[in-house]
């Protein structure tokens, strides 16, 4: 496992303490927590981005409530 320095200025610090207290995490872990969510943001933002590529083209189409229950 890698070892990375992480430098924050006043402000950051006393941010990433008051998560800390607040989530009852260790400052590693919202640190990780932090990343993976960002990087699951940027995996949405791609998907969005190819659904409405495809809806562009007419390649999309939805189905009402009623008729998914109905199959």
């Amino acid at each position: 496992m890698g070892v990375i320095s992480v430098r924050f200025n006043k402000d950051e610090e006393k941010i990433l303490k008051k998560l800390s207290d607040h989530f009852h995490e260790d400052k590693s872990t919202l640190i990780k927590k932090s990343l993976i969510e960002l990087y699951e943001n940027v995996l949405d933002l791609n998907e969005i981005k190819k659904f409405e590529a495809k809806e562009k083209k007419g390649k999309v189409s939805f189905s009402s409530a009623e008729k998914i229950l109905m199959n």
